[in-house]
């Protein structure tokens, strides 16, 4: 049988939060790859572009964060607000290297920012 440590810290339970935020929006891209592809602004033309949305979007994230829950272990929350932190990173590099400030990259960007440091607020002490 499978148990789920409930986090008892506001540091673990931040990274809780963010671990199963992480792992719905992946489950919604696992399932509704079409769905979330249009989400993010992005149309696929082909069948092979569905399944690496279902797959490199959607399975990888619900992945990573069922692993942080059911592993409850910090450096697994160390890697995934790591995750989050290069994925705000590279939209970040985005902005002066393609040109693409907008105001759905910049939501984009601040939504990936504050899940990075709620997953890294407490493995790193920033909170108890």
């Amino acid at each position: 049988m499978i148990s789920i440590y409930w986090p008892q810290t506001l540091g673990e339970q931040l990274g809780f939060t963010v671990a199963a935020i992480t792992a719905l929006i992946g489950l919604a891209a696992f399932l509704a790859p079409r769905t979330m592809l249009k989400l993010v602004r992005l149309q696929p033309v082909a069948p092979d572009a569905v399944a690496e949305g279902r797959a490199g979007f959607g399975g990888m994230l619900l992945a990573l964060g069922l692993g942080a829950i059911l592993l409850a272990q910090p450096l697994v929350t160390l890697v995934l607000g790591g995750a989050w932190a290069m994925a705000a990173a590279g939209r970040a590099l985005s902005f002066v290297a393609d040109r693409s400030l907008s105001g759905p990259n910049i939501a984009a960007f601040t939504f990936e920012a504050l899940m990075a440091a709620g997953a890294l607020a407490g493995v790193l002490g920033w909170v108890a």
